[in-house]
């Protein structure tokens, strides 16, 4: 019974998964499509997303129950996006390898706790296998980064355009399998 309570809470709010999906992708493909971007614009941007991610991801938290509390997972996602986005903006004249552990760890640390939020709902709906999918290719995106430091900042625009495009189109397919949940 508190399963089905859960299922539709999730079901009711696909839209806001679909929302992070989107702004994830817009923004990959900005980083994608425009590879000169220098430094600077690229750590006010990369701030810009984790900023904006990071409320979706509250407000998904905070109206998502369940058994009546806060889903924490997507709240501690949210928080770290939120801390991430304005660290940025206060230190605009980050490294390029600060800024590139600053991504590292953000990753790793959201992937995780997406994997867990998978891991919560296996047995409530079905293909929470794809928030657990985007929660691995954060936290291999992540590792990534941390193991290869020196990478340039071009390559660097697009490792981040490509991992927030295939971010945000599993998030959008997991939004509208979600839907299904709605009138359920």
């Amino acid at each position: 019974m508190l399963q089905q309570q859960v299922v539709d809470q999730i079901g009711r709010h696909w839209g806001w998964v679909a929302l992070r999906g989107v702004v994830a992708i817009l923004f990959g493909f900005m980083a994608m499509f425009m590879p000169a971007i220098t430094l600077s614009a690229l750590v006010l941007v990369w701030g810009a997303f984790a900023l904006v991610d990071g409320v979706l991801a509250l407000i998904a938290g905070f109206r998502i129950r369940d058994q009546g509390k806060p889903l924490w997972a997507l709240i501690i996602v949210g928080l770290l996006g939120v801390a991430a986005g304005i660290v940025t903006f206060l230190w605009p004249g980050l490294t390029a390898l600060i800024l590139l552990y600053i991504i590292a760890i953000w990753a790793v640390v959201a992937g995780v706790f997406q994997i867990i939020a998978a891991v919560r709902f296996r047995k409530a709906i079905r293909n929470e296998w794809l928030l657990g999918l985007a929660g691995l290719v954060s936290v291999i995106f992540g590792a990534m980064l941390i193991m290869q430091p020196g990478a340039g900042a071009l390559a660097l625009v697009w490792v981040i355009g490509i991992y927030a495009v295939f971010f945000g189109i599993l998030l959008l397919v997991f939004s509208f399998r979600l839907k299904q949940h709605a009138d359920s």
